[in-house]
């Protein structure tokens, strides 16, 4: 089941490091961090169920049903 209550022990350290990989990167090269990033924890996680699920919610909470 994807967890979507706030897991992390600091949440805020971890925005402030993805924003701090982020900077001064094109655009492009800001697309292709978030696929990596994407890619190296979903397979970190491996579960195609679960990230299926991710991949639905994700979609739904920026295309309205």
């Amino acid at each position: 089941m994807l967890i979507t209550e706030t897991n992390l022990s600091s949440p805020d350290d971890f925005y402030e490091a993805l924003i701090d990989t982020h900077r001064d990167l094109t655009n492009e090269q800001s697309q292709e961090l978030n696929a990596a990033l994407i890619l190296l924890l979903a397979n970190h996680l491996g579960d195609v169920a679960l990230l299926r699920d991710a991949l639905q919610q994700a979609r739904a909470s920026v295309v309205p049903a």
